[in-house]
């Protein structure tokens, strides 16, 4: 493992220190995009204390830098996998990042991949004429071996009103129908649309396997997870003081149907929340899980373990 990304708990990995701006043609995101709207530090939180059972981050971000630093998927990786963290899934949202996580899964074996046109995109490249297109590169993506999963699709009523949803809902059916022809897992991203999630859901026939990612209903939602038989997958959301509703859910939540993710650089964990997230700070938000269960640490990790690889598949394979 390369010295510069080793984690020491305690302290920012030495690949997540300042370092000069990132290199051409790097996607990044601006210090006011955090998701919560609150005003954010750019530096990278310090590393938790180790796992003792590694486990996969089920979604991330590799391609979208943040902060002041730019951190290659290997340093990103190298950084996680001393923490505890020994693989991940690459998650598309567009066609750009979608070819980008191709090349991820070919470059580093820690690494499965999903890719996907993200609900907001829809409706703009439907108005461009560009969405068919788009959709059938995706599906030529997805026939790579490592990719795993569809996704992130779904609906997104939170940043797309009106006519909009219509397109959206449109493309959400087209990516289940290519995870039922491929025999992929569908990645689900749900906001503030759950039962229209669930409706067409129901309506197209959901894959054999479904993941809600980054886990955003409350009791209701996990009892029809749990009845249906698709996984929830939580982020550093479940730390969030005003976060009770995910908590009740996670208590609800058959333990076969649990994963653990970060959607870096997004919605970093308590008591970091708002600075840049990463796959190195997974153990926070398993820690809060295992609190709230009650938990032993190490056992939730081996089933967080197990029910990733029935979604996915061996990362070695």
């Amino acid at each position: 493992m390369p010295e510069n990304a080793l984690a020491v708990p305690g302290e920012t990995p030495a690949a997540y220190l300042p370092e000069e701006a990132a290199p051409e043609g790097a996607r990044t995101r601006s210090p006011e995009e955090e998701k919560s709207g609150r005003r954010r530090r750019l530096d990278y939180p310090p590393a938790p204390e180790p796992l003792p059972v590694p486990v996969m981050d089920n979604h991330t971000h590799l391609d979208f830098g943040d902060g002041d630093v730019s951190v290659t998927v290997r340093d990103a990786l190298d950084a996680a996998e001393a923490l505890g963290v020994k693989g991940a899934v690459q998650v598309g949202c567009d066609v750009e990042s979608s070819r980008f996580t191709v090349q991820a899964v070919e470059a580093d074996a820690r690494l499965l991949g999903a890719v996907a046109l993200h609900p907001n995109d829809a409706p703009p490249l439907a108005a461009d004429g560009q969405l068919e297109e788009a959709l059938a590169e995706i599906e030529q993506l997805a026939a790579h071996p490592r990719i795993r999963a569809i996704g992130e699709t779904g609906l997104d009523y939170f940043r797309t009103q009106g006519e909009g949803l219509k397109a959206q809902e449109y493309s959400f059916r087209r990516h289940i129908d290519i995870a039922k022809r491929l025999g992929l897992a569908l990645q689900i991203h749900d906001r503030d649309a759950h039962d229209d999630v669930v409706r067409v859901l129901h309506e197209e026939g959901a894959p054999e396997k479904v993941v809600f990612h980054c886990f955003s209903g409350d009791a209701r939602l996990a009892r029809i997870c749990n009845e249906n038989g698709w996984m929830m997958s939580f982020a550093g959301t479940v730390t969030f003081k005003n976060a009770q509703d995910l908590r009740d859910a996670l208590l609800l939540a058959d333990p076969a149907l649990v994963l653990v993710e970060t959607d870096a650089p997004f919605l970093t964990p308590h008591p970091h929340r708002g600075r840049p997230n990463a796959s190195y700070m997974v153990p926070y938000t398993l820690r809060s899980m295992a609190a709230v269960l009650d938990k032993d640490l190490g056992l939730l990790c081996e089933e967080v373990v197990g029910n990733t690889e029935k979604v996915y598949g061996r990362w070695n394979d």
